[in-house]
């Protein structure tokens, strides 16, 4: 790992979820998102600390332990370091129950559950706000979870988190964990007309510039509009949610843990969700199987683009 300079004080460190860095001229910094546990967040902290770096503030673009899992650690090691992040992801950061209860639907099963919380000192809000007498704006990224967030710093650099994936992501694992569809359609169209000159994803390897992220913006659309039409076309005659996403599984190549199982059938949701809002599918429950079927014949649609 080491700290890459992207514009003025702002860098990053290139883990398997990427760490912003903000530096201060008193050398204090701030963090964006810091991986996935404490042995990962120690060589974060190896890179600041040959760079004289001391981490003051943290921002969680949202709760996902890839991009939280870090704060016990800088939490620990640095006292007085303050954690930051939207009013509903604060939630989830705070009671470690409540994810896994929403992929499980009740008390969920031990290999769902994790015993970390991650106490959340301020809420932050969408606009401007300001850290250590610096602004930094604050956008709404809504879709892959309740309320991600991202952050532009002072020279126009824009953290995304998970809003965006890169094609080489989409490309290996192409079913995205999405919790609403229409969120993600909107924060993907406007990502395309951000006031920014370059992007960081959550997972990916090289920084954006503006023509690239609206690209990539379409990429991401195009995906989510091929799922949507697979799955329309798979319900041409009915299933269930289960049947859906084994079909999803074979014709993708999908491979998956038990986690990971519960990940895509919570997307499989999203979608269904999506679909019904919009009259496409109807249901009906026979010998206690919920089925869904296409509500009507129709061309093939582009729903997103």
């Amino acid at each position: 790992m080491e700290l890459t300079k992207i514009k003025g004080n702002t860098y990053y460190i290139n883990a398997p979820t990427n760490c912003g860095v903000y530096s201060f001229k008193n050398k204090n910094c701030l963090l964006i998102d810091t991986n996935i546990n404490n042995s990962t967040a120690k060589k974060l902290d190896e890179v600041l600390i040959n760079n004289n770096l001391h981490p003051k503030f943290i921002i969680n673009t949202h709760n996902h332990i890839d991009h939280c899992g870090g704060n016990l650690y800088f939490q620990e090691t640095y006292p007085g370091c303050l954690v930051y992040t939207s009013a509903k992801e604060k939630l989830f950061m705070e009671n470690n129950e409540v994810f896994p209860s929403v992929l499980f639907s009740a008390s969920p099963a031990s290999q769902l559950k994790s015993n970390k919380v991650y106490n959340v000192d301020f809420e932050l809000s969408y606009g401007t706000n300001k850290l250590n007498d610096e602004k930094f704006e604050i956008i709404s990224l809504k879709g892959h979870s309740l309320d991600q967030i991202g952050i532009i710093t002072p020279e126009k650099v824009c953290f995304l988190g998970d809003s965006i994936f890169s094609k080489e992501i989409i490309s290996k694992y192409s079913l995205p964990y999405l919790y609403d569809i229409s969120e993600s359609v909107n924060t993907l169209n406007n990502i395309k007309e951000l006031d920014a000159d370059y992007f960081v994803l959550s997972h990916g390897n090289s920084v954006l510039d503006k023509e690239s992220i609206i690209d990539l913006a379409d990429f991401n659309l195009k995906n989510i509009d091929y799922y949507m039409n697979t799955i329309m076309d798979l319900l041409d005659e009915p299933l269930t949610r289960e049947d859906i996403l084994q079909n999803l599984v074979i014709l993708n190549n999908l491979t998956m843990n038990f986690k990971e199982y519960h990940l895509n059938l919570a997307a499989v949701s999203a979608f269904i969700s999506y679909l019904m809002n919009l009259n496409l599918i109807n249901y009906s429950i026979e010998d206690g199987k919920l089925y869904y079927y296409k509500a009507a014949k129709e061309q093939r649609l582009n729903f997103v683009l």
